[in-house]
């Protein structure tokens, strides 16, 4: 029977209960949930990536309850961009049995404000929030709430009106996707919207996301990450921070690609392991980077990017988007020669230039909320097509 509503039962949070996360880290309010282990994150130095892999893209909290009231309080941390309009709260999804069954924002918790122009970065301390999910059925069931991708969150406390103790293996194989703020979740409309969660909703696989925003540039300490992480399909996409960045050119592009598949091939060395290109985006096509800030739309709410490179710097080996997936393609090819598991595909079939047209980059990098379900819809369909796709559960 559930208990009365004056006397919510409490359960304590542990790794039993978080779904996504390679680490949970203790802090002074509950748990912090990481996407890189404590030994990989002691080998960055790079603020982006500390934020990017505190944010939790593909976690969720996943138990069995009878409970018809399930309150959870975490501590966010928003982000404000100085001259930016105001970044919309972080989503949760709650699913039942699979399917949508509610959707709630936390107010409140930490800000940390970032001035584009000078690089700095204040923090300010704020209050915890609870977030309150009632009306659910009685029956005993699997309950999911899929934290904000795009969000750091500390895990404080959850409270039902029944028991519950944490969801059985599923039983679904494991799914472990690497790449950059697209994969991250950029402006997908919820955490279970992202293309990675659309893709593996519908490939009925459970998911390890290990996109980090601004920060898929082949770290050796990533691609160890994943060596030593249970899979049972890998996917790398690789390219567009690379550009972004400007921190490689094609001479070190080629053995960075190879060392880090050889270092995923020493812990899965007959996994699917699916490489992906960059989607389409035409500043950098054929401009190498860095890429800057175009401020030219902020007065509007619009922050806009742009190339900044020279395209007659890829004579002196500076990489495009273009430079990447011909490489890519060459590299996949020259390797699957001896490895029958590796597989390649051309982001371009993600999003080419027909979608472009009919749905362009909003900031001329990221996609929006409706091309992120498209993604992960063609994801699906050649990821998992039956017999023939990589990642099939017949496929060879």
């Amino acid at each position: 029977m559930p208990s009365t509503p004056d006397a919510p039962i409490t359960t304590p949070i542990t790794t039993d209960f978080v779904r996504g996360a390679l680490d949970l880290e203790p802090t002074p309010q509950g748990l912090l949930p990481h996407r890189l282990p404590a030994w990989a994150r002691a080998r960055n130095t790079d603020p982006q990536l500390a934020m990017a892999e505190s944010q939790p893209s593909g976690v969720r909290l996943v138990f069995r309850t009878r409970a018809t009231t399930v309150e959870l309080d975490t501590l966010p941390t928003k982000r404000v961009y100085v001259g930016a309009p105001p970044r919309p709260d972080g989503q949760y999804d709650l699913l039942v049995e699979g399917r949508p069954a509610g959707r709630a924002t936390a107010a409140g918790g930490n800000t940390l404000t970032v001035d584009m122009s000078t690089g700095s970065v204040d923090h300010a301390s704020g209050p915890a929030a609870t977030l309150r999910f009632a009306g659910l059925s009685g029956d005993d069931k699997t309950v999911e709430i899929w934290l904000p991708h795009n969000e750091t969150t500390e895990l404080i406390a959850l409270r039902t009106d029944a028991p519950v103790e944490p969801a059985p293996a599923s039983g679904r194989r494991t799914w472990l996707h690497h790449g950059s703020s697209i994969s991250h979740g950029s402006d997908a409309a919820s955490p279970t919207a992202t293309w990675p969660a659309v893709a593996a909703a519908r490939g009925g696989v459970e998911l390890v996301n290990l996109g980090l925003s601004g920060s898929a540039l082949l770290d050796p300490f990533v691609a160890r990450t994943m060596r030593d992480t249970p899979a049972d399909l890998i996917s790398v996409k690789i390219g567009i921070n690379l550009v972004n960045a400007d921190v490689m050119r094609l001479r070190a592009f080629t053995p960075a690609v190879h060392g880090f598949l050889d270092t995923l091939r020493e812990g899965h060395p007959t996994t699917p392991l699916l490489v992906v290109s960059p989607i389409l985006c035409p500043i950098h096509e054929d401009t190498p980077g860095p890429t800057a800030f175009d401020f030219s739309r902020i007065g509007e709410g619009q922050l806009l990017f742009t190339a900044a490179g020279d395209p007659a710097e890829r004579a002196e080996g500076k990489l495009t988007l273009t430079v990447v997936r011909d490489e890519l393609r060459r590299i996949v090819a020259q390797r699957a020669a001896e490895d029958p598991n590796l597989y390649h595909l051309d982001g371009r079939d993600l999003y080419g230039e027909t979608d472009h047209a009919e749905l362009p980059l909003p900031d001329r990098l990221h996609p929006d909320a409706a091309t992120h379900r498209r993604m992960g819809e063609r994801f699906a369909a050649h990821a998992f097509a039956a017999g023939r796709g990589p990642f099939a559960e017949n496929g060879t």
